[in-house]
């Protein structure tokens, strides 16, 4: 007897229609999960003319800032003295007004750390020892009663003094320049090592992007330039290279054989490789800025170490642009250098006619014509399938064709039925009946 399909069981009218689980909702509307499933779109590459022309705005305005401003060296670039005492109940306002009675010229007046430990830092130009003596007397007249060392006022003795050269700070350039200059040398090598030169002049202009945005908001902000800031500009590259280096490597899984699939550019397999690392990109930012902020915020604002403050501002703005150039510059930059190879140029051409000769055949099975939606489908499909292999397409999937007569049977296909013995005649049901044994 002929079984026909099983039927579903059917529902009672007053049941309840089945809840979706809260869960499998969230996931399926949730932004974070397609973010860190790299199931986002966003246009890193598509869209780089607009990163590049937001860059350079931002670039211009950093070196006219520099130009015309100029930086606020410290007392280490410039040359110096510096005059450190115990903060007792003084305020820094106490200490200006005493530096001012004393007539020398002060650059600043800053307090550094706080309770006991805390002290007062006053920074001034060279100053002959007349003009040191007369400031560090007038500093114990008037601010004696309000700081005591040793259960005695201040004195002359209790303030220390150090003088520092400007050839000093001038050393420290020189040496941070070097440094700078040897370092992009060895990461151009390692990158064009490890990938290709044109990846890393992306990953150098990236660099080089991230130096220059430090530097030009410490000019237009005005904040003093010191080794420490020196230091820190030197530790944000290995920041911005690290994230490149994560990108890039994912690109070049992304693209592999690439030129013989013919269904993507090189573009898109990019911009597919930085939104399936945007995730991990946000994450390792946020954690490197969280410390960084802490730092700034809370070690320089509430306890007022001009050291860590230095350290961390830089750390701060650099982190935050090298994220920013890792996902907006340095692979677009790259695409485009890659993209001017003819192979590639000829890549981005075979998918074009490819997506315009699905979009033909899309639109083809939608309307028809006067011969009918069948038969147009099936030529135009079989106009598509010859312009894709006319361009080298390997993998185009062709139609199953019979062999011809004498002609040897082909890898994998069954072999033929010896003789003209016809085939037993299947029932309707499917199933092919059965033998009678003689």
């Amino acid at each position: 007897m002929e079984r026909g399909p099983p039927r579903p069981c059917p529902r009672p009218p007053n049941a309840r229609p089945r809840a979706v689980p809260a869960s499998r909702r969230i996931l399926e509307v949730s932004a974070f999960t397609r973010l860190y499933a790299g199931e986002t779109n966003v246009g890193f590459v598509p869209h780089r003319r607009r990163w590049y022309i937001m860059s350079a705005i931002a670039v211009v305005i950093c070196f006219l800032s520099i130009g015309i401003r100029g930086f606020n060296f410290g007392v280490e670039f410039k040359g110096g003295n510096t005059l450190q005492f115990p903060l007792g109940t003084a305020s820094v306002s106490d200490v200006q007004s005493a530096v001012g009675g004393s007539g020398v010229p002060v650059e600043s007046v800053q307090k550094a750390g706080s309770g006991g430990s805390g002290t007062f830092v006053v920074t001034t130009k060279v100053l002959s020892e007349t003009e040191l003596s007369r400031l560090r007397s007038a500093l114990s007249t008037d601010l004696g009663p309000k700081i005591t060392v040793k259960g005695h006022p201040l004195s002359t003795d209790d303030i220390s003094q150090n003088q520092v050269s400007a050839s000093w700070g001038k050393d420290i350039t020189r040496k941070a320049i070097l440094a700078l200059i040897v370092f992009l040398i060895a990461v151009s090598i390692f990158i064009s090592s490890l990938f290709e030169w044109r990846l890393s002049v992306g990953a150098i202009v990236g660099v080089l992007h991230d130096l220059v945005i430090s530097a030009g908001v410490y000019s237009i902000v005005g904040f003093e330039v010191t080794p420490s800031t020196v230091v820190g500009l030197l530790t944000i590259l290995g920041y911005s290279l690290y994230d490149n280096i994560v990108v890039y490597d994912k690109v070049r899984e992304n693209s592999r054989g690439i030129l013989g699939l013919a269904r993507q550019t090189y573009s898109e397999a990019a911009n597919r490789a930085v939104n399936q690392t945007l995730a991990r990109s946000i994450n390792t930012s946020l954690i490197a800025l969280l410390p960084v902020a802490g730092l700034l915020f809370v070690g320089a604002g509430l306890l007022g170490v001009g050291t860590i403050k230095d350290l961390a501002l830089v750390l701060f703005i650099g982190l935050a642009s090298g994220a920013y150039s890792s996902l907006f510059l340095a692979t677009p930059i790259a695409c485009d250098l890659k993209e001017r190879q003819q192979q590639y140029v000829e890549l981005r051409r075979k998918v074009a006619l490819r997506r315009a000769a699905r979009a033909r055949t899309a639109a083809t099975a939608e309307t028809g014509d006067s011969r009918g939606p069948a038969r147009t489908t099936t030529a135009v499909l079989d106009r598509d399938a010859d312009a894709v292999d006319a361009l080298g397409d390997d993998t185009a999937a062709e139609p199953d064709r019979a062999p011809k007569p004498g002609a040897a049977p082909r890898p994998g296909s069954r072999p033929q039925r010896s003789g003209n013995r016809a085939r037993p005649q299947q029932r309707r049901g499917g199933r092919p009946p059965h033998k009678r044994k003689r």
